[in-house]
């Protein structure tokens, strides 16, 4: 295999984007450790905000997202962000994707945080339409080679601290177990979230924070790790793998409603149901503890039926084979992890502090999320940011090829890491973290109950990065180390986090709208 000009971490919506254009400029492969329709994209309901109404304009967009933000997004590449979302909109049209409505009025939809209908959507299931389409054009592409259940071990860099360069990946085959090292001139960091840093996510089981690792480990910037949005409304039905339910659900009139069946969001917030997501994920958690229950429920009963199907057939179906008709009966819902709102961070094109090295995506901190992201702003911040970081590359693209030479072939290194792990063992480690997290560093904090969890994750991290440097070749071993180290930057950026704001709230300390507001930023390490 030839040495690719681009190499691609990842196989959702801002990989795919990307890989379309880069295309144009050389030979791409993308790699991703599963299928490559599995992705965090693919679980995407709700759909991609843009300004498309007369009612509507870019300043209530970016008002709506700078508001939900807390205060922490970079309002330039929020309004970067915004203006150039109607333009990707058109993109995923001409690829293939049919937008509920017609072309001249397309269905908008409503969620959380929004003050307008200006969500464009699939009924309630965007994402998987959306990475259908793209990935049809990807495998369409002579240019491109996806490598299915490959995955990424270590960034490859080279140079002193503050001048480093990324040269490629090294690979795991998946199914041989062979580790080789594939160079590029460009690598593309698209590895999505990390949900399954905890108990309970609405994220697919590749979200491991892999992209976030690799890139710690290499010495990275990484910041705001510690505002991890959890959804309000995620299906509640134990011994059953979790299950969204959309925001645009709420958008459409369902009403979230305690055990004794009074709806209470109005005593949270002006927008109700319809409150941005820390604020109902927290108002439902107050609940829960004061009525003694393990969920709230979502009345939908009071819609339409066959309207209320015809929104929502994927809800329908999903939660009628669990036996909830949700057109008569209310649906038991609990927040649950759902999206990194930081993550790398990331110029207004995606450059890191790694030459050669671009991220964007959920993996990636572009500045638009702050403190809290708005619903339905993350498939677009996916699609603006892979664009733009494609038009930085194009800019010098003769002269980033004389300027960072690389191998001209693969090396194989597979003589590292081979011992044969202690499966159970790596699923205690796994479980032992994720209580941790759910427990001490969810939606509710405490400061002391932080610094606790951060001494037994820290033993628990050791004995992880002891394995993976024992196991190298075993994905399962990589994965585990990977979410210890996105748990102990999240963990640690929370403790130092020491105000309530946005998605981080720590309990008795109260919002401060006048505190000086800042960025925390993680201090990059080497394991090599």
């Amino acid at each position: 295999m030839d040495a690719p000009d681009f190499l691609i971490i990842g196989s959702g919506i801002a990989g795919l984007s990307f890989a379309l254009k880069a295309s144009q400029l050389g030979n791409v492969i993308i790699v991703t450790k599963n299928i490559a329709s599995e992705t965090n994209t693919r679980m995407a309901q709700g759909g991609i905000a843009c300004v498309m109404n007369n009612d509507d304009n870019l300043e209530l967009h970016v008002k709506d997202t700078l508001e939900a933000g807390a205060g922490l997004c970079d309002e330039n590449a929020v309004r970067t962000m915004v203006s150039e979302a109607r333009k990707c909109i058109d993109e995923l049209i001409e690829i293939g994707v049919s937008f509920s409505g017609s072309v001249d009025k397309m269905d908008l939809g409503l969620e959380g945080g929004h003050t307008r209908n200006r969500i464009a959507h699939v009924k309630d299931f965007t994402g998987r339409e959306v990475e259908k389409a793209l990935l049809a054009a990807v495998r369409k592409n002579p240019d491109i080679t996806i490598l299915e259940n490959h995955m990424a071990i270590d960034l490859i860099v080279t140079g002193e601290k503050n001048k480093r360069s990324c040269l490629g990946v090294e690979i795991l085959n998946e199914k041989t177990g062979e580790i080789q090292s594939i160079y590029s001139y460009k690598t593309i960091l698209c590895t999505g979230g990390a949900g399954q840093v905890y108990q309970h996510t609405t994220n697919p089981a590749i979200a491991t924070g892999d992209g976030l690792a690799m890139a710690y480990r290499s010495g990275a910037k990484i910041k705001d790790m510690e505002f991890v949005q959890f959804h309000p409304t995620a299906l509640y039905f134990p011994e059953k793998p979790v299950f969204l339910i959309s925001e645009a659900l709420r958008g459409a009139g369902a009403i979230l409603r305690n055990k004794w069946g009074v709806s209470f969001m109005e005593k949270y917030h002006p927008l109700a149901s319809l409150a941005p997501r820390d604020i109902t994920s927290r108002a439902i958690i107050n609940e829960m503890r004061d009525s003694d229950s393990d969920h709230v429920s979502l009345d939908a009963t009071h819609i339409q039926a066959q309207h209320l199907i015809s929104l929502f057939p994927n809800i329908y179906e999903n939660c009628l084979n669990l036996g909830i008709d949700i057109t008569v009966d209310q649906i038991p819902v609990v927040p649950s992890a759902h999206f990194m709102c930081g993550g790398i961070a990331t110029d207004i094109n995606g450059r890191t502090n790694i030459n050669s090295l671009y991220a964007f995506g959920e993996v990636a901190c572009t500045g638009v999320h702050g403190a809290n992201r708005l619903a339905s702003n993350s498939l677009l911040e996916a699609m603006v940011f892979s664009n733009r970081a494609f038009l930085d590359i194009n800019l010098h693209w003769k002269e980033n090829q004389l300027s960072n030479p690389f191998p001209g072939k693969e090396k194989h290194t597979n003589s590292q890491g081979n011992k044969k792990p202690e499966i159970n063992k790596i699923n205690n480690l796994l479980q032992d973290i994720r209580q941790l997290m759910s427990q001490y560093a969810g939606i509710l904090r405490l400061p002391h109950e932080m610094e606790y969890a951060f001494e037994k994750l820290m033993a628990l991290e050791s004995e992880a990065k002891d394995l993976f440097l024992q196991s190298k070749n075993t994905k399962e071993v990589i994965e585990l180390y990977n979410i210890a180290i996105t748990a102990r930057l999240i963990l640690t950026a929370a403790i130092r986090r020491k105000i309530s704001i946005g998605a981080h709230y720590l309990e008795h300390i109260p919002f401060q709208a006048d505190f000086k507001i800042d960025h925390i930023h993680a201090a990059s390490i080497e394991v090599r």
